[in-house]
């Protein structure tokens, strides 16, 4: 029987293996770039960091990270600014925090976590232009852009979803996801196996979103298909435009 020491090893390097194809088919980042990784302090922002910055040490690599966190005053979350400084200064990783205000009750109409969201982004973009990095990497994972279809196509008649790589401002900064082919399980265990420190407290609006119950459906949807989640990421790959309308 295989030790639960050597299953985690297994799973460590096939993490690092289905990020770096994704780096590699998607062409996520290259020679010479600087790449911000936003770090929200949840688990997905932490593996990502994680395995970038250990693939930067590679003397194959020739690329450089940096973090940053953005804190919201006026939303009542709380995550270890302390611990986010010491994970990446063990990881030999810059770390840039930023304090914000949202104010909420401008677009009473817009959900809270739609509202916050663009703030926090506007505020990385504004980072990373600072330190002139080319790349933004957020933790968006496999489950996350599914479920971004789903709502899509629910409540926007649009088949959209998160894109793996999706260039802006003309081209100046690239939005990149290198964890598009690993799950929400995956990136779990590998904060588990790291040991990876959880957030004082969580948003108090992530559960009343349209996102908390697409993927309520998509559970449901297991059920039915246990591969669901896969074959409907696979889905946005294989489009059949002569069976549509």
């Amino acid at each position: 029987m295989i030790s639960q020491e050597k299953q985690d090893k297994v799973f460590l390097r096939e993490f690092f293996r289905k990020t770096g194809k994704a780096i590699h088919e998607y062409a996520l980042i290259a020679d010479g770039d600087r790449v911000l990784v936003g770090v929200s302090g949840g688990k997905d922002s932490l593996a990502l960091l994680d395995v970038l910055a250990s693939r930067a040490k590679d003397p194959k690599q020739h690329y450089s990270v940096l973090a940053a966190h953005i804190d919201v005053e006026d939303v009542e979350y709380e995550v270890d600014a302390v611990y986010l400084q010491q994970f990446c200064d063990d990881l030999g990783v810059p770390f840039i925090h930023r304090t914000i205000r949202v104010d909420l009750e401008r677009n009473p109409k817009k959900p809270a976590c739609f509202v916050c969201s663009w703030y926090r982004r506007k505020m990385l973009f504004d980072i990373a232009r600072e330190n002139q990095c080319g790349k933004l990497a957020l933790g968006h994972h496999r489950d996350d852009a599914v479920e971004s279809l789903l709502m899509s196509m629910i409540f926007n008649a649009a088949i959209s979803s998160m894109p793996a790589r999706l260039p802006l401002f003309g081209g100046t900064l690239t939005l990149i996801r290198p964890l598009i082919y690993l799950s929400e399980e995956d990136t779990a265990r590998y904060a588990g196996i790291r040991d990876f420190r959880q957030q004082r407290k969580r948003c108090p609006h992530e559960r009343a979103t349209n996102r908390a119950a697409v993927a309520a459906l998509l559970r449901q949807a297991e059920v039915l298909a246990p591969n669901v989640r896969a074959n409907l990421f696979a889905a946005m790959r294989n489009i059949r435009q002569d069976y549509l309308p």
